[in-house]
C-alpha cells in the first residue's frame, strides 16, 4: 500500500547527496516518513511494499546505528536483505570497490546502501551500476539520510524547519553529518551557524552561506536547536586541539549551560555520543535531549527513502 503524498515520485535515481536534491523531494521524503512512522508504531509493523526487491548493504566502513537502521528499514518494508562487510571479504585480498559491487550486482540485487571511507565512491558506483544507490556516508563529504532524519525531527519537534535557527557544533571539518545538514536545513529555509575551534571548521565554510563561531555559549543563546557532533579521532591525522580534556572544558556542553539559557532549545546528536567530552551525561538525557527520537526516526526516514528510490 503506497502512502498518499502531493507529489509521488523524487527526480533522482540514488540518495547520493542532499545537494542533489529539490526542496520538493526532501518533503516528499520527510511527508512519506510520517507516514511510515505510523506503520513502524503499530503492533504489526510490516507493510509488503517491497516484497521480491533485494537490497545489499554494502559496507566498507565501521558502521552500529546506520547499518542496524538500513536493514530494520528494509526488513520493515518486507525486502530481501544481503549484508556485506569489508572487513571478512574480498576486498582484503585486493579486489577492487566496482569489482565487489558487481559480483554482488551479478546475484540480482536491486538496490546498494554504501557506506565507504572515500568521498564520492557512491557518484563513482552510480557511474558504472544500473542498480539504485543509497549514500550511507562517504567518508567526510556527505550522510543524507542522517541529514533527512534530523530534519524529519526538528519538524515533529517544532512544526517546521523553516525560519529555525540551527547551530551544528563541534568537528565540523571531519564530520560527513555538517555538510547534508547544512545543504538539507538551508533548503528548508532554516538558518544554520557552525561552531567550532578554529582547527575544526574548513577554511571556506561561509561561502556556504553559513554562520561562523567560537563561543558555544554565545551558539547556544543564538539557535532554536544545538546538533552537537563529536570528535571524530579516527580520522584525524594530526592533533587539532591539546586534549579531549581542554575540547571539553571550552566546548562541552553541560545541562546548566541549557538551564541557563533564557528560552529552552532542542538538543540533536547524531551519536555516538562522547559523554563527558561534546556533552555531558545529564545533558544527553535531559529533558532538552531528543536523541533518542532521532534513532527512532531514522527507520521510519530510510523505509521512506527505501520506498521512493525503488518506485523510479
Amino acid at each position: 500500500m503506497a502512502p498518499s503524498t502531493h507529489r509521488t515520485s523524487l527526480s533522482v535515481r540514488h540518495l547520493v547527496g542532499i545537494k542533489d536534491l529539490t526542496e520538493s523531494d526532501i518533503q516528499l521524503i520527510l511527508d512519506t516518513a510520517a507516514q511510515f512512522k505510523e506503520v513502524i508504531n503499530r503492533p504489526i509493523k510490516k507493510v509488503p511494499s517491497l516484497r521480491d526487491v533485494t537490497i545489499a548493504n554494502v559496507f566498507f566502513e565501521n558502521s552500529t546505528r546506520t547499518r542496524l537502521s538500513f536493514e530494520l528499514a528494509e526488513k520493515r518494508l518486507s525486502a530481501d536483505v544481503v549484508n556485506f562487510s569489508a572487513s571478512g571479504s574480498s576486498v582484503k585480498k585486493g579486489e577492487t570497490l566496482l569489482d565487489t559491487v558487481n559480483n554482488i550486482l551479478a546475484m540480482k540485487v536491486d538496490m546498494v546502501v554504501m557506506r565507504h571511507s572515500s568521498p564520492g565512491a557512491p557518484h563513482y558506483l552510480t557511474k558504472h551500476i544500473k542498480a539504485n544507490v543509497v549514500n550511507a556516508g562517504d567518508g567526510t563529504h556527505e550522510h543524507p539520510t542522517q541529514a533527512l532524519l534530523d530534519s524529519f525531527s526538528i519538524r515533529e519537534k517544532l512544526g517546521d524547519v523553516a525560519g529555525k535557527r540551527v547551530a551544528i557544533i563541534g568537528d565540523i571539518t571531519h564530520s560527513r553529518v555538517a555538510l547534508s545538514n547544512i545543504f538539507c536545513l538551508q533548503k528548508q529555509g532554516a538558518e544554520v551557524m557552525v561552531c567550532g575551534p578554529k582547527t575544526l571548521i574548513p577554511k571556506y565554510i561561509e561561502a556556504l552561506g553559513v554562520k561562523v563561531g567560537h563561543d558555544v555559549r554565545q551558539a547556544l543563546a543564538w539557535c532554536d536547536v544545538a546538533n552537537v557532533l563529536r570528535i571524530q579521532l579516527e580520522r584525524q591525522q594530526i592533533k587539532y586541539f591539546p586534549s579531549l580534556r581542554e575540547y571539553s572544558l571550552y566546548f562541552g556542553i553541560s545541562k546548566q549551560m541549557l538551564d541557563e539559557l533564557d528560552r529552552p532549545i532542542v538538543l540533536m546528536h547524531p551519536g555516538p555520543i562522547n559523554r563527558g567530552v561534546e556533552l555531558t551525561s545529564d545533558a544527553a538525557d535531559s529533558s532538552h535531549s531528543i536523541i533518542l527520537d532521532q534513532v527512532e526516526n531514522g527507520v521510519a526516514v530510510r523505509m521512506a527513502v527505501l520506498y521512493l528510490l525503488a518506485q523510479l
